[in-house]
């Protein structure tokens, strides 16, 4: 038998990050293209050791990609929507088989697997209304696993560059006090 995990991902165990790796991190999220000197005088470390840090970032998988946001219209996309997906039938593998059949789509930018009335928000870039009509009719309701899918048109998209950054407070130590 399967592990009996009720996650699809595989679970590592988190990174200790103390407050200088949240600053890396803070620093990267807002300008990915920093150099090491610069990062290293914005959180005040060495360069070598601001360096040694954002690789073992990296090497943890804190630190996963570096992205250049590309205008859409610039490259041909003029149109944006979510495409909420209900399947027919919930199994772990009937989950992942769609999930991974969405991500090799081109014109998937992100796969949320959600709770509620649907099972699955698929987030699209396409050129034109002719173009997401077909993306629906052949990507999706093809798919037998697939019951029901609803299209909501993105009219306007906005990202912030990052997730916030919040370490945890440390943990304040309480003296005992003499009898």
């Amino acid at each position: 038998m399967k592990g009996t995990s009720n996650s699809l991902r595989k679970s590592t165990a988190e990174p200790e990050l103390d407050r200088i790796d949240f600053a890396i991190l803070e620093a990267l999220q807002n300008n990915a293209r920093l150099s090491n000197k610069e990062l290293a005088a914005e959180v005040g470390l060495a360069q070598s050791s601001c360096l040694a840090r954002v690789n073992r970032l990296r090497e943890t998988g804190v630190l996963k990609s570096f992205h250049a946001e590309v205008d859409a219209r610039a490259v041909g996309i003029g149109l944006q929507a979510m495409i909420a997906v209900r399947l027919r039938q919930h199994s772990r593998e009937l989950v992942e088989e769609f999930r991974r059949h969405a991500l090799s789509l081109p014109q998937v930018l992100a796969v949320y697997h959600v709770a509620g009335a649907n099972d699955f928000l698929v987030h699209v870039a396409v050129r034109d209304a002719d173009h997401l009509r077909d993306l629906g009719m052949d990507a999706f309701t093809t798919r037998s696993e697939v019951a029901h899918m609803e299209t909501s048109l993105i009219f306007e998209f906005v990202r912030n560059p990052g997730l916030p950054l919040t370490p945890e407070p440390s943990k304040k130590r309480t003296r005992k006090s003499p009898r």
